[in-house]
């Protein structure tokens, strides 16, 4: 069985750094936290625990940035949003979950082009 390792890319790496620190003071930000190590858990049973995001809907800025080509979406509490994607590690026995973002819902709705009504 593959090993499955779990990286933040800079940008998810500093959200979870800024929800660390406020999570002390808000309760708010420490279950987005909680919800945050507990899903990279399941991811790490379960490498397509999240729901599948369609190849066409993938945000340029990934594409272009990353190189990826699957994207998968895992709900959190209070509307945030942990995208991640998968590749192979640097050897056969690994696989690598590569988080994205972790997002507040408003920002999900505007990198993904998504309109209010």
């Amino acid at each position: 069985m593959k090993t499955v390792r779990v990286i933040l890319s800079p940008e998810a790496e500093e959200a979870y750094k800024q929800l660390n620190k406020e999570a002390a003071e808000s309760k708010t930000e420490k279950a987005i936290l909680n919800g945050i190590d507990s899903k990279i858990e399941l991811i790490k049973e379960n490498i397509h625990y999240g729901n599948p995001i369609a190849k066409k809907l993938i945000p340029k800025e990934y594409k272009e940035k990353y190189g990826i080509t699957n994207l998968f979406r895992v709900k959190l509490p209070h509307y945030w949003r942990m995208l991640y994607s998968l590749t192979d590690g640097e050897t056969k026995i690994e696989i690598i979950s590569f988080v994205l973002d972790l997002i507040d819902h408003p920002t999900y709705n505007k990198k993904f082009g998504y309109k209010k009504k």
